[in-house]
């Protein structure tokens, strides 16, 4: 049974997933969150241009909720809206973005190497740009383009690298994008930072007081006095011996 319900529940947040990316696709539709609360459920839109979400007067955020409650009986539906602060550094948002520029006319490799630019500007640490379809001719073929580090495999590639997927349907046939981003801020578990050495030994504090320094200013000059009276006690009995 509760296998049941986890398998239900995906299917409907992806079948909500694919009804947001199609209503919302000129608005720049970015993902989205669904959190259930003793309220009802909270649904959070990301997208590039929030104010195409919204609508005027808030007419197409209310139509989307009451789809929502409608079409996949969600329970009281609220629908929330947030920018993406940078566009380039979401991959949905950047597929999205090619699909276009090929829909266009636009060569894929100019294209590819383009968005790659961007967002390797951006701050991300690696991009990987694949495009499938008759790219080249009558033939399928692949065209892979990369840059930077990204993570493929493992529990760090599912946990920080955003993945998007778009399609361009053209003449020749459909062409499906796929746009791989790792994150500046993604830390590896295998990152190892080099550290200064830290000495043990503390440094000598030399304090000396005004007295201490004042007596010993003070025994100088009775040591310099003695030392001229002797001077002169010399200077006598030298001059003694030469009288006689």
């Amino acid at each position: 049974m509760i296998e049941k319900n986890f398998v239900t529940e995906g299917l409907r947040r992806n079948q909500i997933d694919e009804y947001l990316e199609k209503e919302l696709e000129r608005a720049g539709y970015g993902g989205m969150d669904i959190q259930v609360t003793p309220l009802g459920t909270m649904v959070t839109v990301y997208a590039e241009r929030p104010g195409m979400v919204i609508g005027r007067g808030g007419k197409t955020v209310r139509s989307i909720t009451q789809q929502l409650k409608t079409l996949f009986n969600l329970d009281n539906p609220q629908v929330e809206v947030k920018q993406v602060d940078v566009p380039e550094l979401n991959a949905r948002i950047m597929a999205s973005k090619i699909a276009n520029n090929l829909q266009r006319g636009m060569h894929f490799r100019r294209v590819a190497y383009s968005n790659i630019r961007r967002i390797m500007a951006a701050g991300a640490q690696g991009v990987e740009i694949t495009i499938s379809g008759k790219i080249r001719g009558a033939r399928s073929a692949v065209a892979k383009f990369d840059e930077g580090y990204i993570k493929k495999c493992g529990e760090p590639a599912s946990r920080f690298v955003q993945e998007g997927f778009a399609i361009a349907p053209l003449k020749p046939g459909v062409l499906g994008i796929y746009v791989r981003i790792m994150p500046p801020e993604a830390v590896l578990p295998d990152k190892v930072e080099i550290l200064a050495p830290v000495l043990d030994e503390e440094p000598i504090e030399v304090v000396e007081e005004e007295e201490e320094v004042e007596e010993s200013i003070e025994a100088l000059d009775e040591d310099l006095e003695e030392l001229e009276e002797l001077e002169e006690d010399l200077e006598e009995l030298e001059a003694d011996t030469g009288d006689e």
